[in-house]
């Protein structure tokens, strides 16, 4: 059924209710009627409100093209847990309608002696396919690719090639273009359906294919296989080996994955986590996360309680001046953090290199520059009329307009830095720049004090 045909499902108390007394009854008709026409998607979602045996009944009830579609959309901790109710022989009936990258990646969550067996049951053509698959990285363009696609030698016509499309179009479900090759399977380029549809039959392919074609190395990593089809707005790239023949292709929806958790494990770094955790792992997972960055912002924080400490003159002198610390913390903190959120989203955008160092810093430095002065004319008008000292709002004033200067700076230079390392820049956000900023920040604000005091 097309993915346009399916009813709208929404997932509700009373539903799951329901379909609970369902599954506690076995009642298999209420069942199958109500997700009869439920995308596999929504199935998926229900599921996880289930243990594996009633999920297990649920998908024995479906067909098997359903259930396969359900089982390689659960992420895969869920999986590896769901498919131990499994049979070997349940699982290679299931991994036999699944794409060759599809099937191959869930192999590669079972125990070994498992995957084998299944292996040896695989249909001959996927059997081939999967063991090819099975020899990359799961992290690199040869682990995430698909061995099923379109291909044309480059002497057919266009009539030798539609009538070959529609033999190979019964293994690929999804294609975009027709790729072509030599005798010798090295890629030439690309046809695009369009182009084959409206030539004259008699035409050759060499005549009207397109050698501009970006493709891939096997050996090249996800991270950079995604930001190629972004930049270039693929919804599909072929795949090479080092000889340059073709021996796969990557669709958008291959990448997706990795997009989010590339985004994902940024935003746990800039959260002050080190791993990639979820709220149900384990408690010294949890806690190893999260610790190494709490530690450092303890270690900044008693820094900046001895930096006080030099300065005890000053505010002994104008009591008024510690009232003014969390102010000058937090503002330096928040504009630390903005330019570094930005500099980091801006480092995965090719461009960014490309417009050099010297105009990314006057631009950061004009912004901070308006910024600065307007806060600190706030700031300095509002200790004004709350405490009525003329040098004190001064002080305060002139000491975060400096403060946001620098910690603009700071925030902006960090993660360039990290990243001209080889670094994840990600790195750089979060409590490293809170806490730098906060010493910068108390730093800037007692060397005014005491010049201006």
């Amino acid at each position: 059924m097309p993915q346009n045909e399916f009813a709208e499902f929404e997932l509700t108390k009373e539903f799951r209710s329901r379909f609970q007394q369902a599954l506690d009854e076995r009642d298999a008709p209420f069942i199958v009627t109500s997700l009869e026409e439920v995308n596999p998607a929504d199935i998926t979602a229900l599921l996880y409100d289930f243990n594996s045996e009633e999920s297990k009944y649920v998908l024995d009830l479906l067909s098997v093209n359903i259930r396969a579609k359900i089982i390689n959309d659960l992420d895969p901790e869920t999986r590896k847990t769901f498919l131990s109710v499994y049979t070997v022989g349940e699982l290679t009936e299931i991994i036999n309608h699944l794409d060759s990258d599809d099937a191959a990646d869930i192999l590669n969550e079972l125990p070994i002696k498992t995957s084998e067996e299944i292996i040896a049951g695989l249909d001959p053509d996927l059997k081939s396919q999967v063991i090819d698959l099975l020899r990359y990285d799961a992290n690199v363009a040869g682990g995430l690719m698909a061995k099923e696609l379109i291909r044309a030698r480059w002497n057919w016509t266009v009539v030798e090639c539609i009538d070959e499309i529609r033999k190979q179009a019964e293994n690929v479900t999804k294609f975009y273009a027709v790729y072509v090759v030599d005798e010798n399977d090295k890629l030439l380029g690309r046809v695009a359906l369009q182009k084959l549809i409206l030539s004259d039959p008699k035409t050759l392919v060499k005549d009207i294919y397109d050698d501009d074609v970006t493709a891939v190395e096997t050996y090249l990593e996800d991270r950079e296989v995604a930001e190629i089809m972004k930049k270039y707005d693929l919804e599909s790239v072929p795949v090479v080996n080092v000889q340059g023949h073709l021996v796969g292709r990557i669709t958008i929806d291959d990448v997706v994955d990795v997009i989010s958790e590339q985004a994902e494990e940024e935003r746990q770094l800039m959260s002050g986590i080190t791993e990639d955790v979820e709220e149900d792992d384990s408690l010294w997972r949890n806690v190893r996360a999260r610790l190494p960055w709490l530690l450092i912002g303890i270690f900044g924080g008693m820094l900046s309680a001895r930096f006080m400490g030099f300065f005890e003159q000053e505010l002994a002198k104008i009591t008024a001046i510690a009232f003014f610390v969390p102010l000058i913390q937090a503002t330096g903190g928040n504009v630390g953090i903005q330019s570094s959120g930005l500099v980091v989203q801006s480092l995965v955008s090719p461009g960014y290199v490309d417009e050099g160092i010297w105009k990314r810093l006057t631009k950061v430095f004009s912004v901070a520059l308006l910024n600065g002065l307007l806060l600190s004319l706030i700031v300095l008008g509002s200790t004004y009329l709350l405490f009525y000292n003329h040098k004190l709002s001064v002080i305060v004033s002139f000491a975060l307009f400096c403060v946001v200067l620098f910690s603009s700076f700071v925030g902006t230079i960090t993660p360039m830095i990290i990243n001209r390392l080889g670094f994840n820049p990600a790195l750089a956000s979060g409590p490293f720049i809170t806490t730098t900023s906060d010493l910068l920040g108390l730093t800037i604000y007692f060397v005014t004090v005491q010049v201006l005091i």
